[in-house]
């Protein structure tokens, strides 16, 4: 690596001052109250990560990278950003790109949502495609080293480049928001993983803040994360992608920290889309199909909770607009070309509406 110079020194502190003010000129994201059925005695809450300028979870992960990177003198003022994602990390990285005036290849699967692509290329940012999303990995790294640019490998560097101590991470804003609340200390923190970065920044935090809080992973199908932490190997693959776009890798992710999740399940994508659905109705705006995921399990929390007597409160995310969607999740011309059926999940969840009870045995 060539010795970095004065004027390398003067672009990488220009370039961090600029991504330190995105963060600046961005409110932290709301934490919205939904409203549930009955009375379960367990409030439920949404962190909006929609409402990033890059609308949704990733942009808080892509600053961090691009912090990260700069601070480590990994990237210069003429140097090429690629990165392999299935799409919203691309977007945020795409636009954080811009913001310090360096090109930005996108590495993704071709069935990436065409809303996706679209915003990517609107933030300057070129996408390549490959046909197998397993096949990313590989070439990011050889577009990178082709070019002489910098592979920003979100899913090795996620977890590492969150300070997760606290300087408002999305866990210690979760607990400030939470403290005028009746029960400011959640139960269960529910997410799902696609770096598996945001569930070791929480569970981290928790432990450092010695919160009883427990953290819960909620995974897609095909997704190598759930049989890896069971089976507590990082060696586990599934070949398949992940029909939840942002969240279900094919492999264990080297972000992916297993020792500080306390439960997880598999979600089918059924209902995964149909609780988006439900969410979005019940929200008065559209929801991605990660945040049906996450919601899924969170309210088979609620109902576990609601059985037991037991009182508390269950923080999930709203990770992006379900606008992202539209050609996808939300066509149900698409779900009969994947052979989704939503319509049992949906019936649970409308029973849901009525009785206040939900059916535990409908999911795994």
């Amino acid at each position: 690596m060539p010795k970095t110079t004065s004027e390398d020194r003067a672009w990488i502190a220009e370039a961090v001052r600029r991504v330190e003010a995105d963060a600046n000129r961005s409110a932290d994201t709301h934490l919205h109250t939904i409203g549930l059925p009955g009375d379960p005695g367990v409030d439920l809450y949404l962190k909006d990560e929609s409402v990033h300028p890059t609308g949704s979870l990733k942009h808080r992960l892509a600053r961090s990278l691009f912090l990260y990177a700069l601070c480590n003198g990994w990237v210069n003022r003429t140097t090429t950003i690629v990165e392999a994602s299935s799409g919203s990390t691309a977007v945020s990285e795409a636009y954080f790109a811009g913001l310090i005036g360096l090109p930005f290849v996108a590495v993704m699967p071709a069935s990436t949502s065409p809303e996706k692509i679209a915003l990517i290329e609107w933030y300057g940012g070129r996408c390549h495609f490959v046909e197998r999303p397993p096949d990313m990995y590989d070439e990011a790294a050889r577009l990178a080293a082709e070019c002489g640019g910098h592979y920003m490998d979100q899913f090795t560097y996620a977890e590492r480049a969150t300070d997760w101590r606290g300087n408002n991470n999305i866990a210690e804003s979760i607990f400030q928001q939470l403290t005028a609340e009746r029960h400011p200390i959640p139960t269960w923190i529910v997410v799902g993983a696609g770096t598996g970065g945001t569930s070791a920044t929480i569970g981290r935090y928790v432990r450092y803040r010695r919160h009883p809080t427990k953290v819960f992973v909620a995974d897609p199908e095909n997704s190598a994360f759930l049989d890896g932490w069971q089976l507590d190997t990082s060696e586990y693959t599934t070949g398949m992608p992940s029909r939840i776009e942002g969240i279900g890798r094919p492999r264990i992710e080297p972000s992916f920290v297993g020792g500080v999740i306390d439960d997880m399940e598999r979600v089918p994508d059924a209902a995964s889309i149909a609780t988006m659905r439900w969410l979005s109705d019940r929200m008065g705006r559209a929801v991605g199909p990660s945040t049906g995921t996450s919601v899924w399990s969170a309210l088979r929390l609620v109902e576990r909770m609601r059985r037991d007597g037991e009182r508390g409160s269950i923080v999930s995310l709203l990770c992006d607009s379900g606008d992202r969607y539209v050609s996808t999740c939300f066509d149900d011309g698409w779900l009969a070309d994947k052979g989704l059926d939503i319509a049992p999940y949906a019936t649970v969840l409308t029973a849901y509406d009525t009785t206040g009870a939900l059916d535990l045995d409908a999911a795994p």
